[in-house]
């Protein structure tokens, strides 16, 4: 085998290894917008629901318990909420307070969103790119047989 052709032959080695860890970090990104996207979602919920406490018309409420199924409720306090503040810890807060700190987290997520998919956009570039240099390479291979 010639040098030129064992050049070619560990630049596709080189690319293979990198193609499987691109697509590693794509996988783990994917997954990490997934997670964002679940958080998002859940605190837009505590979001509406707060409005809808604030904004009251009755004291009586359906409380979701799983399987898509309620159960109506009545509202004693609706002046403080026990808010989670992440690690198992909750504290009591005004409904002001915790939409306000709800809002910030949802903020705070949606710039993580953004820089995660900004992340995973070069990624996917640099596999589609990779892997076109590695079609090159295997049909230039092919050609010298």
């Amino acid at each position: 085998m010639s040098a030129p052709e064992e050049s070619v032959e560990e630049e596709a080695r080189r690319l293979i290894v990198e193609l499987r860890i691109l697509e590693s970090t794509a996988e783990y990104l994917q997954s990490r917008i997934n997670f964002v996207n679940a958080a998002l979602t859940e605190l837009n919920l505590a979001s509406m629901s707060l409005e809808g406490i604030e904004k009251k018309d009755s004291d009586m409420i359906f409380v979701p318990i799983g399987g898509g199924s309620y159960i109506k409720a009545r509202l004693e306090d609706t002046d403080r909420i026990v808010y989670g503040i992440g690690a198992g810890v909750a504290i009591e807060k005004t409904i002001k307070e915790a939409k306000e700190d709800i809002a910030n987290r949802i903020a705070e997520l949606n710039r993580a969103k953004v820089s995660l998919e900004q992340q995973l956009s070069q990624v996917l570039a640099k596999l589609q790119e990779d892997q076109a240099r590695l079609q090159e390479i295997t049909a230039s291979l092919r050609r010298q047989r």
